[in-house]
């Protein structure tokens, strides 16, 4: 299945990219605070987007930027299509991440395939990355073992995310669990009261929502589990079906 064919499926044969809006961020790798700002970003073709993503992984491959640099396996950057309208976004790696590299593999990974599948997508259709790209690991019992990140592990990350949405400049973002809620659309962010709401106030996207994360839903049992998973398969379709309509939209403004 196409790109086109998932997120505008009745673009003509031939027809050219629908234009992407314009959006106002603060994505530039120094000193990105997340902040609007009065200028519109580049605009970039889809080889600009692929080269400027290359070289920014590069950067991050070596990143020293906190003490995460000095337990960390692998930094796990993000995978999929640069050129894509929708990401996907969650908090950051843990163990089986750590030791590949990628981005929501494992348990947790296994189960977001499977409900990208059940919207008709695969990996390569969307970009999927964290706000944190090293793994936040303390030692106990002789392993180490996941632990929340700290501010500062935080802050030194955010600018890494902040550059990738900037070369991307997706239509739609989809938040994994509260921290990439909190990071994305705003602070204190209700997972269970605001999963599956539209905010259009964010810099990053014209249209972002949260929803919940695979790892959550697989510590549930029974009934709890079913909804859970429903809930993510449910957001998952609305955020492909949003970029189709803002696509649709887009055109018949374009005449």
């Amino acid at each position: 299945m196409s790109q086109w064919s998932l997120f505008e499926e009745d673009r003509p044969a031939g027809a050219p990219e629908a234009e992407r809006p314009a959006l106002t961020s603060s994505p530039g790798f120094e000193g990105s605070t997340g902040m609007l700002l009065r200028e519109p970003l580049p605009s970039y073709t889809p080889e600009e987007r692929a080269a400027r993503m290359a070289a920014l992984r590069e950067d991050a491959m070596r990143c020293p930027r906190c003490e995460l640099s000095e337990t960390r396996t692998h930094v796990v950057f993000g995978e999929g299509n640069v050129n894509t309208p929708l990401v996907l976004v969650g908090e950051g790696p843990g163990e089986t991440e750590d030791a590949t590299g990628r981005p929501f593999v494992g348990r947790a990974g296994k189960l977001l395939d499977e409900v990208l599948a059940e919207n008709g997508m695969k990996r390569q259709h969307v970009y999927i990355c964290n706000v944190l790209k090293c793994r936040a690991a303390l030692m106990e019992d002789g392993r180490l073992k996941n632990r929340p990140p700290r501010v500062e592990e935080a802050a030194a990350c955010r600018a890494w995310l902040d550059t990738q949405l900037g070369i991307i400049q997706p239509m739609v973002i989809l938040c994994l669990g509260s921290p990439a809620a909190n990071a994305l659309i705003h602070p204190n962010f209700a997972i269970t009261r605001e999963r599956g709401q539209w905010f259009t106030n964010s810099p990053y996207a014209p249209w972002i929502m949260a929803a919940l994360h695979p790892a959550y839903i697989l510590r549930q049992h029974g009934a709890g589990y079913d909804e859970a998973r429903a809930s993510l398969v449910r957001d998952i379709g609305a955020a492909r079906l949003k970029v189709v309509e803002l696509r649709k939209a887009g055109r018949a403004a374009a005449g």
